[in-house]
């Protein structure tokens, strides 16, 4: 067969694409680690999104694998070689304030909203349906072409980790869950907490009871909340100092008095790898905080926000601050933050670093600033930083895909964020998000331009097949 007109291909399979990812979107596929199960370990919703996956796959006559019920894969053709295609299904918390509830898909001018739609079950329905034209024209190909899906990708990748301690590593793929052109550069990524130490005291000053903000890592947090004791005077007068706050900041939240004075506070959450876009609520609340006389408990927690992590994505303050010229410059994200009086205290961090920065180092100049205060650095998760050279078979084939499909340059980038192509030994990020359009991943009213993912299905289409054959 000469010359596919991949566009007409994926525009004739429309309706069956927007189908599939409708249902898709509809499972609430959050990870809940509390109510899991020995066939459902992520939670029963991020199971079912797995499932129907597979059950795609069963249905178009793909050969289908379940992987210890916490990833899976489809796959089509014959021979040695493996072109991977690597997507998840599990989405992070909707979050607040959406025009249309997150799990209802719904079409508006040219779009499809959703929690999930862009970030990854649109671009994974659109290389699913790539698949497929490619396994229906071309039923024959010389390598095996196979989706492997996650279900972990937002929290800790245990689904990519166990899947490749079973199947096999396939020989170079894709990731269709960034931006077009090509991503193939990836920043080295650690999660972590730092926990402080909670000394008892006397309640005899402006006491602070508990801090709260953040739900994950690598989001900034768009709600924090504080409950303080006083007197009942000296809580009424610092309500009143909050709401001024609160006013002067041009700020949302509200102070709310009955025994405790509970002060909230609202910021906007952004995706982790770029935590200057957002406004962090926790940051936000020590701030106004800090202005108080508070515990000494309390005091040492909130000062520690205020002094050395504050509105400094860089790290600056605390002097690991690094840049090079394939991935830019090093990351924080103050995610998570919790303090409960009598309790330990912990601030959770996601850091992203440059490819040439050494992780180790940066540890240790954090401990000469922690040690001191007997702040205790605990690593979560890390992976390592992510590098394909420009001169591979896989960036040099879909480098020409992408300029023949859109006329553009398909430039080399590199990004802050961490894609399931760093699993995979040669793999790049590739779409589906195109040049110049909004980043809503992680944020409310997510969507997918629908003529975008259409595109990006006939630029995954001929990629997969130019890949394969």
């Amino acid at each position: 067969m000469n010359d596919v007109n991949w566009k007409e291909e994926v525009l004739s399979r429309k309706q069956s694409l927007m189908n599939d990812l409708e249902g898709l979107l509809k499972i609430e596929s959050v990870l809940d680690e509390e109510n899991r199960t020995e066939d459902a370990p992520f939670g029963s919703e991020v199971k079912k999104a797995l499932d129907y996956m597979l059950n795609l796959g069963k249905r178009d006559g793909y050969q289908t694998k379940n992987v210890e019920q916490v990833a899976g894969h489809l796959e089509f053709g014959q021979g040695e070689d493996i072109i991977g295609i690597l997507c998840h299904v599990d989405v992070v918390p909707a979050g607040n304030d959406w025009t249309t509830p997150p799990f209802t898909p719904d079409v508006r001018e040219g779009k499809m909203y959703a929690r999930g739609a862009i970030d990854d079950k649109g671009p994974t329905i659109a290389a699913y349906w790539a698949m497929n034209i490619v396994k229906e024209l071309y039923p024959a190909l010389s390598k095996r072409v196979r989706m492997i899906v996650g279900t972990d990708e937002e929290s800790s990748w245990r689904c990519v980790d166990t899947y490749f301690k079973h199947e096999e590593m396939p020989t170079m793929g894709f990731a269709p869950d960034a931006v077009f052109p090509i991503i193939h550069a990836e920043k080295g990524i650690a999660d972590f907490e730092w926990i402080f130490p909670v000394n008892e005291e006397k309640k005899e000053t402006f006491f602070l009871c508990s801090f709260h903000s953040g739900q994950r890592l690598n989001m900034v947090p768009d709600h924090a909340i504080a409950k303080c004791q006083s007197s009942e005077d000296q809580l009424l007068d610092v309500k009143k100092e909050f709401e001024l706050f609160l006013n002067d900041k041009n700020l949302k939240g509200k102070a709310t008095l009955d025994k405790q004075l509970t002060l909230e506070i609202h910021g906007v959450s952004v995706h982790g790898s770029a935590p200057h876009e957002g406004v962090n609520a926790a940051f936000r609340l020590a701030e106004f905080l800090e202005g108080l006389s508070l515990d000494q408990n309390g005091s040492a927690y909130i000062n520690f926000i205020t002094k050395w992590l504050q509105d400094d994505f860089t790290g600056e303050r605390l002097g690991v601050s690094f840049k090079d010229n394939i991935t830019g410059s090093l990351t924080m994200n103050a995610g998570t933050f919790e303090y409960q009086a009598s309790r330990q205290g912990r601030i959770g961090i996601n850091l992203r670093y440059p490819v040439t920065c050494q992780f180790d180092h940066v540890k240790q100049t954090f401990e000469k600033v922690t040690g001191p205060m007997s702040v205790e650095m605990k690593v979560i998760d890390h992976m390592t930083p992510h590098h394909v050279p420009q001169d591979h078979e896989l960036i040099q084939k879909l480098q020409h895909v992408y300029e023949k499909q859109t006329g553009k340059e398909a430039k080399l980038l590199s990004i802050g964020g961490g894609t399931y192509a760093r699993s995979l030994n040669a793999g790049v990020a590739f779409g589906a998000l195109f040049e110049g359009k909004p980043q809503l991943a992680h944020q409310k009213d997510e969507y997918v331009d629908i003529e975008d993912l259409l595109k990006a299905a006939a630029i995954y289409a001929e990629a997969i097949y130019e890949l394969a054959k």
